[in-house]
């Protein structure tokens, strides 16, 4: 193991581009709602927590909050509705959110345990 366990920065980290890819997924819904034939994108959080442990962050939200809409709709026809995708954005900010503390909470344990271990 090195210096710095980075599997304690993975969780975190790779909930942050789960949001990215999703904030992308609503913003491209935004670009081309009057485009014909566009189908809504949307990312499913329940994909990346199957077989995930409760202690995951991931799985976490999936408890608590259900699992997100499917990854695209090949229905058609789907009317994109500029205020959904908004309430949408608002949620992923949210996720966003917890995410980066989860983070900055990682970065400052693992900042603190080496001033234990360096001052031991």
């Amino acid at each position: 193991m090195g210096l710095i366990p980075t599997q304690l920065l993975n969780t975190p980290q790779k909930m942050l581009s789960i949001v990215a890819k999703r904030q992308e997924a609503l913003s491209d819904n935004i670009t081309n709602m009057h485009t014909p034939g566009y189908v809504r994108k949307d990312v499913d959080f329940s994909q990346y927590v199957n077989g995930a442990t409760s202690s995951n962050l991931e799985a976490k939200i999936n408890e608590k909050y259900g699992v997100s809409p499917a990854s695209s709709y090949a229905g058609g026809g789907e009317t994109i509705s500029t205020e959904d995708e908004l309430a949408k954005m608002q949620e992923n900010y949210i996720l966003y959110a917890m995410a980066s503390r989860n983070l900055s909470n990682v970065i400052t344990e693992i900042k603190t345990a080496m001033n234990v271990s360096s001052n031991g």
